[in-house]
């Protein structure tokens, strides 16, 4: 059995201090959303207790779909390799990019530069985006939507380049037997609010992508929402898996922080996959156990 866990925009806080000049650009707006609305529902410590019960899970991977940061600040981007280095080694994590990631025009620089072995793994080219991870009968692939944006919008791309190199990792770990989990931090599908301002550019695209060459199970992240949807695949549907914000209190408009376990196995020459979802509830502190099913 491999087991894979799941958590997304963790939205590291407190914000370091911050320069005027350095508010001269998106930053500006992404500040005041951040001192009216987003730390308040973000309480010191609950995402150092998420990951602590995630930790006592032994997950052989963790996937994360983006979003480390708010602002992307250069102190944001160091805060975060601290982070990703409590949580685990680079050979155990698998990091992805998010819009936060790519908030100015050298933000994702700093992410690679800062995060360094966490978000790269095996390629087929040298291109950075798709890579991926295995471990077990696992494939874990890690694809980037996240591309610099004007102010108040907060889409993602897939564009044809990038769709070329999945085929190929697609053929080569399905062809080797493997259960390959596909992440990418934007949702692939049509139900997201203000779909023109907040959704993926080239869903079509991936999602024919996925439908034409397989995958056994798609992750994302973005909505700071835990949803279930299909995505048509070659023999059948597969499961399209958001999780909540690995940082959001039980307060706020949105569910309470929570993270997904996925414990994978091959019986003959079939896979079994049980999720099981942790998190906090609307009411008490503690994190449990939320939901427990089989996928596929």
């Amino acid at each position: 059995m491999t087991k894979v866990a799941h958590i997304s925009d963790v939205h590291l806080g407190p914000l370091p201090r911050i320069s005027p000049f350095q508010l001269m650009n998106k930053r500006l707006t992404g500040y005041a959303n951040w001192k009216l609305a987003r730390h308040a529902n973000m309480p010191e410590g609950l995402l150092t207790q998420l990951t602590d019960h995630l930790k006592t899970q032994a997950p052989e991977l963790i996937a994360v779909s983006g979003d480390l940061v708010n602002l992307a600040l250069p102190k944001e981007f160091e805060a975060a390799k601290t982070w990703l280095e409590e949580l685990g080694p680079s050979e155990q994590i698998a990091v992805i990019p998010g819009n936060h990631d790519a908030y100015v025009e050298d933000g994702l620089k700093s992410a690679a530069e800062q995060w360094g072995d966490y978000m790269k793994g095996m390629t087929l080219s040298e291109q950075q985006f798709p890579y991926w991870r295995q471990e077990g009968c696992v494939a874990l692939i890690g694809c980037s939507s996240a591309i610099t944006t004007p102010p108040f919008f907060a889409h993602g791309e897939f564009d044809e380049a990038q769709a070329e190199r999945l085929i190929e990792i697609l053929k080569l770990t399905g062809d080797a037997g493997l259960y390959r989990i596909v992440m990418i931090h934007h949702p692939p599908h049509d139900d997201v609010k203000q779909i023109w301002r907040r959704g993926l550019k080239g869903r079509d695209l991936f999602r024919k992508t996925i439908k034409d060459h397989g995958a056994e199970l798609v992750l994302h992240g973005h909505l700071h929402r835990s949803m279930i949807n299909p995505l048509p695949g070659p023999t059948g549907d597969i499961p399209l898996i958001g999780i909540a914000s690995a940082a959001s209190g039980n307060g706020g408009k949105y569910p309470p922080a929570r993270y997904n376990l996925f414990d994978v196995q091959k019986v003959g020459n079939k896979f079994e996959c049980q999720m099981t979802e942790f998190g906090y509830q609307r009411i008490g502190d503690g994190v449990t156990k939320r939901l427990e099913m089989v996928i596929n």
